[in-house]
């Protein structure tokens, strides 16, 4: 609450002289920039492929031309002055959400996931869309699109060393999942940022979003607004459904942040409105999947989703390293919906191992659901260490880890060996660490499946009674007219030039900025404002802790009724109302026939792999992965020259790594048998591996006794016969370093 001052009633009137001239111009100031948001938008609209990239690129593929072509396109974008571009390093690219808003978040700034990625030297390419769709357009075919685009961007880099890394945000990245569902083999190393994997997820009294299929009766009412809309379905309304979860925000405090900081505010305001208002549309096909699917229905993180060819999305096939970022104060996609499909399709840590995949996330204490893709310091921070250590998240052992990133300080360790301003830590988590964070009881879980069994019967009525009445009704000039009417784009083009009110706005604002006098800062009465202000925010956020309470109470209260729930066709409550997805017998068979393969290789190999599965060794009690170790690595590698391609090392990385975890001891006692010949080497391997292993500091007393278990390996170097033969050929370009 903003403190007041005592203040001198004689002086009180030149205050209030002051604050009325202050808050007058003020008000003509804001108003002028209400009219340029509407122009802008006017502008924005106009333009044939409306984006807010700050970046230049140059069009790669687009979707339009394809065999199914949808309205999506890649471009490559070109590097800013000054930034250098090493095309040996793996491409970057970065998709942004089609959920209401135009494209181009990714890029909104230089600080951004595409700015950060060029920051590290990547190449960069984007993947954005037009605001209409192409006819009878689906998401099937936009991820079809999709692996045609990361197919050329792999093509135009074969050189690179390493698969694409893929970013996707928010719907992007549950679509980006499915694509990699169907096509494992194509990306490298996926960051999914704030992306709803597990819709029903959330916490009671955090998470409102979720409730409202239910209150709505399922999707039915999804179907009517795209019927209406001639088939298409205006994101606007999915804006609108954003900016409805803070009344507080969209109701006073984003339009008074406006007026309290009208001469440095402007810029800013105007930049994010031209995304925020920048409405796209999508096929009512689409959103009905979207809804139907993922909203309501829940089915991705189950296994659920079968494609029109056939192809089962299976989560678990991916391949690539999975990177989840999320924040606990984002009320769109809170940290159970982007993490909780792990809980849902795996019931233990050795069924991620079995799945070989590898499992990142990082939470946010604070930043809201935008800021993930558009804050400047989640960008500084966790997009820059990202793409700064991406091939060591590459490289990462199969299991689920934490990104623990912590700011640089001069006393830390090695700190030579660190780029960026962060120390990031790759620590291993369980299942427990998750469900940690909350989540829905059983019962929870039955309500939110009555929801969607009771969706597919409402759904099913509209289609039958309704539908063909609506689609007889509906007309392309009526749908162009509710889009036009919808309450979120008349606020743009009402305060516009377009209005003949507002004409005369300009000039009257640029005799204010000549006789601009703010008032003081200690101005009794621009104090009272802001008391005044704080009551109306604070007032607005009691109505929506109100709002959200009530509306969760009458969701449980409606779809808690065991009744309705036997109606629904659910089962017994002991019985869970989703299981977890069975275990593919032919991956079984894969796994066990793995197993025997890695048995039999153990004795194989040379000082490379004794290497590898030495370090390994030494730094499994530590369950986690250091940058500092990993750069150490690298400047190793670059020493002795590269032999062998990071995939690979990625590759004896993983097996040496499964091998100690089938049989620790008769893995590390096979040391030696993969050094026959070589064991003149062993001392300069083992002062490799020392160095990479305390590259983040020291070890604990388990890796010491480890470490100093190897030493004794071979307590000194045999000695070279005087026989005139010649010493073993060394094999220091064959080092862990590969």
């Amino acid at each position: 609450m903003t403190k007041i001052k005592n203040v001198n009633p004689i002086l009180g009137s030149k205050e209030l002289a002051d604050y009325l001239l202050d808050a007058g111009q003020r008000t003509v100031l804001f108003w002028d920039v209400m009219r340029r948001r509407g122009n802008q938008y006017l502008e924005h609209m106009a333009e044939t492929v409306p984006h807010v990239l700050q970046f230049e690129g140059e069009l790669v593929l687009d979707g339009r031309t394809l065999l199914r072509p949808v309205n999506y396109g890649i471009v490559k974008i070109h590097p800013p002055a000054g930034t250098v571009i090493d095309n040996l390093k793996r491409p970057f690219v970065v998709i942004d959400p089609r959920a209401g808003h135009g494209p181009g978040i990714g890029g909104f700034k230089a600080e951004s996931e595409i700015g950060e990625a060029m920051r590290a030297g990547h190449p960069c390419y984007f993947i954005g869309f037009t605001p209409m769709p192409e006819p009878d357009q689906t998401i099937e075919a936009v991820i079809e699109a999709w692996a045609v685009f990361l197919q050329r961007v792999a093509d135009l880099h074969v050189a690179a060393e390493g698969k694409p890394v893929v970013i996707g945000n928010c719907q992007a990245g549950w679509a980006l999942m499915m694509l990699a569902a169907k096509y494992p083999d194509l990306c490298g190393p996926l960051i999914v940022a704030g992306a709803p994997l597990s819709y029903w997820a959330g916490v009671r009294g955090v998470n409102p979003m979720r409730y409202t299929g239910g209150l709505l009766g399922g999707s039915w009412l999804t179907a009517l607004v795209s019927d209406l809309g001639h088939g298409q379905f205006d994101g606007a309304w999915l804006v609108q459904n954003f900016e409805s979860l803070n009344p507080a925000n969209t109701l006073w405090s984003k339009q008074y942040n406006l007026y309290a900081n009208i001469d440095t505010e402007a810029p800013r305001y105007l930049g994010f409105e031209r995304w925020w208002g920048g409405h796209v549309v999508l096929t009512g096909e689409e959103m009905q999947y979207i809804v139907d699917n993922l909203f309501v229905g829940n089915k991705l993180s189950t296994a659920e989703m079968v494609t029109g060819d056939g192809v089962r999305l299976d989560l678990r096939k991916i391949r690539s390293p999975i990177v989840c970022l999320c924040s606990k104060g984002d009320n769109i996609t809170p940290p159970q919906q982007a993490l909780g499909w792990i809980l849902d399709l795996y019931q233990s840590e050795d069924d991620i191992l079995a799945a070989g995949q590898t499992i990142v996330y990082a939470v946010h204490e604070t930043v809201g659901h935008l800021g993930i893709f558009v804050s400047g310091s989640v960008a500084k921070k966790e997009h820059q260490e990202f793409a700064n250590n991406i091939d060591l998240i590459d490289c990462l052992p199969p299991g689920l880890y934490e990104a623990v990133i912590q700011k640089k300080s001069p006393d830390a360790a090695n700190v030579g060996l660190v780029t960026g301003d962060h120390i990031s830590r790759f620590e291993s988590r369980t299942l427990e660490d998750i469900r940690a964070l909350g989540g829905n009881t059983p019962d929870e879980e039955r309500c939110f499946a009555a929801v969607a069994r009771l969706s597919e019967v409402t759904n099913g009525l509209y289609r039958t009674a309704a539908q063909p009445i609506i689609r007889a009704f509906a007309t392309e000039q009526g749908a162009e007219w509710m889009r036009r009417t919808h309450p979120l784009r008349v606020g743009y083009e009402l305060f516009s030039d377009r209005n003949p009110a507002l004409q005369p706005l300009a000039a009257v604002t640029r005799t204010v900025e000549e006789h601009r006098r703010p008032a003081a800062a200690d101005n009794i009465f621009l104090q009272w404002e802001k008391v005044f202000s704080d009551w109306i925010k604070s007032s607005l956020e009691t109505f929506g802790q109100w709002r959200d309470a009530m509306t969760e109470n009458m969701f449980f209260g409606v779809y808690d009724q065991s009744w309705l729930q036997a109606l629904l066709g659910l089962r017994a409550s002991d019985e869970p109302p989703r299981k977890h997805p069975g275990v593919n017998p032919e991956h079984t068979a894969f796994v066990n026939r793995r197993i025997e393969e890695l048995r039999a290789k153990m004795d194989k190999g040379g000082p490379r792999e004794a290497a590898i599965r030495a370090l390994v060794y030494v730094r499994m009690p530590e369950k986690a992965a250091d940058e500092r170790a990993f750069e150490m690595l690298r400047r190793i590698r670059v020493e002795h020259g590269a032999e062998k391609t990071l995939a690979e090392f990625k590759q004896d990385l993983r097996e040496q790594y499964f091998m100690l975890r089938l049989d620790e001891i008769g893995a590390v006692a096979l040391i030696p048998e993969l050094l026959k010949g070589h064991e003149d080497e062993w001392p300069k391997l083992l002062e490799y591996i020392r160095n990479v292993a305390t590259a983040g500091g020291p070890l604990g007393e388990e890796g010491k006794r480890r470490l100093a278990e190897l030493e004794r390996l071979f307590p000194s170097p045999p000695a070279v016969k005087q026989s005139g033969r010649k010493p073993a050929r060394s094999h220091k370009k064959e080092v862990v370093t590969k």
